[in-house]
């Protein structure tokens, strides 16, 4: 794997240092409190750039109001320590206005186990991490192993079986939605929003890429997605105030619809984002069936 970051700007080299003095601190902080030897004596074995900093392709659109994220893979010694819970800290720490950070940090956290598992399995998301990811932090003596080859035929499946069950399983949320809407349950109305929104994401990611982060946030879900397509890109509008403030009613919906009595939405704000929502997901649609029908064409062919 690469270990040079002489493409990036001398601006963005001191923030991945500064990225992974955060995580690394986050993590030291967190494994402080446990008590158990599997917990306790955790290590970080990894910290690899991917993406668009990886590559080189990133994105600066101060006009279009588009950043590219770094996108950090932190690979740890034991399952138990991907939990989220162990990571808030380290997410905290590293968003934009908080920290001292100016580029957006998207980190997803795997064991070195299931890492290798995945790349036996010929998943395409780990293996181009392999080709094109650069080491931030490493432990002498712990690789990933070879590749595996990942059948077309096998590829085509698995993106059916994941469209099949999270565009279902959207559709469901959208049309609860509808119903809590038209009943006044305005809070219900927008949770239910919210986990369209999810499963639309978690959908047009497993379809495209075989791979999605176990997560709710939806700001992490739309980075990962919206790179992958730029239809995605025009779902949510950002350009007023207006439209920011739905986003993030939609965004905080996950946890404060349902425990926050002080959590306000008005029918406006939940027309707004219904309608949004839908584009949404005729635009997983489309992106999803186009990249099936492609998968069609080269199992065919295999």
């Amino acid at each position: 794997m690469n270990r040079s970051l002489d493409h990036l700007p001398s601006l963005k080299r001191a923030e991945l240092l500064r990225v992974v003095d955060v995580l690394k601190a986050s993590f030291a902080e967190a494994m402080s409190t446990k008590r158990a030897d599997r917990l306790k004596n955790g290590r970080i074995l990894k910290i690899i750039l991917y993406g668009s900093y990886a590559r080189g392709d990133w994105v600066h659109d101060p006009v279009g109001r588009y950043f590219s994220d770094f996108d950090i893979l932190i690979v740890v010694d034991h399952e138990d320590l991907t939990d989220s819970e162990i990571w808030d800290s380290a997410l905290w720490r590293t968003t934009p206005g908080v920290s001292r950070l100016r580029t957006p940090v998207s980190f997803i956290v795997h064991s070195l186990d299931d890492v290798n598992h995945q790349l036996q399995r010929g998943r395409s998301f780990f293996a181009d991490i392999l080709r094109e990811g650069i080491v931030l932090h490493d432990t002498p003596g712990v690789k990933f192993v070879t590749p595996g080859e990942l059948s077309p035929k096998v590829a085509l499946a698995e993106a059916e079986e994941a469209y099949g069950e999270w565009m279902g399983s959207a559709q469901g949320f959208l049309k609860g939605a509808k119903f809590y809407q038209l009943e006044g349950e305005s809070k219900l109305a927008a949770f239910s929003l919210h986990q369209a929104t999810e499963h639309l994401y978690h959908c047009v990611l497993l379809v495209l890429t075989l791979y999605s982060p176990k997560s709710h946030n939806l700001v992490f879900l739309r980075r990962r997605c919206e790179p992958l397509d730029v239809r995605l890109r025009e779902v949510f509008p950002s350009e007023t105030k207006f439209e920011r403030r739905c986003f993030e009613l939609l965004r905080a919906a996950y946890v404060k619809a349902r425990y926050s009595k002080h959590y306000r939405i008005t029918p406006e704000e939940l027309t707004w984002l219904t309608e949004r929502v839908w584009v949404l997901s005729g635009q997983v649609k489309a992106i999803c069936e186009e990249r099936i029908a492609d998968m069609k064409v080269r199992a065919d062919a295999a």
